[in-house]
């Protein structure tokens, strides 16, 4: 099973590939997708769509496991989060790939037992799950890696998923 893990954002998309048999996980890439802010919006859309695709099609993943919006103080940084978000579910789309979406919490739930767990505490346990040499960087490609393990474990480990979209 091949699952991509995203962590979506305007300026930096994080995302992972997590390779697995069974329940086990074997094997990880992950980076990210970077525009910058000079960029006008529907241009940045156009970049992350493009990345996103060849990221698609170099992989070929089975599911995509996709971070959900959650609360956020800013109206603007949910808006550009929400278009990300559509690139992605357009992308998945257009290609029949299945899109299960979990919120943070959940994601730190599964992978701590405590839904309140630390960034730090995260990319820990990420590090030494996955046997890495180091903690994934930028925190966006090591949130996208958080989000392929749950997916792993709810599919495989507990015998069912999230929502799909």
């Amino acid at each position: 099973m091949k699952i991509l893990g995203v962590d979506p954002g305007l300026a930096i998309l994080g995302w992972s590939i997590l390779e697995a048999e069974g329940h086990i996980p074997i094997h990880v890439h992950y980076g990210c997708i970077r525009t910058t802010s000079s960029t006008p919006l529907s241009r940045r859309l156009v970049e992350i769509s493009a990345d996103f695709s060849l990221l698609l099609e170099q992989h070929q993943p089975d599911a995509i496991a996709l971070e959900t919006l959650f609360f956020v103080k800013n109206a603007k940084t949910l808006a550009q989060v929400g278009h990300t978000r559509g690139v992605v579910l357009l992308s998945a789309g257009e290609r029949n790939i299945s899109i299960f979406e979990y919120a943070p919490r959940q994601i730190k739930m599964a992978l701590t037992g405590y839904g309140g767990a630390e960034k730090r505490q995260m990319q820990l346990v990420i590090q030494r799950r996955l046997a890495l040499p180091s903690i994934p960087k930028p925190d966006d490609a090591a949130d996208a890696v958080a989000v392929a393990l749950c997916h792993l474990q709810y599919s495989q480990t507990m015998g069912k998923t999230a929502l799909t979209v």
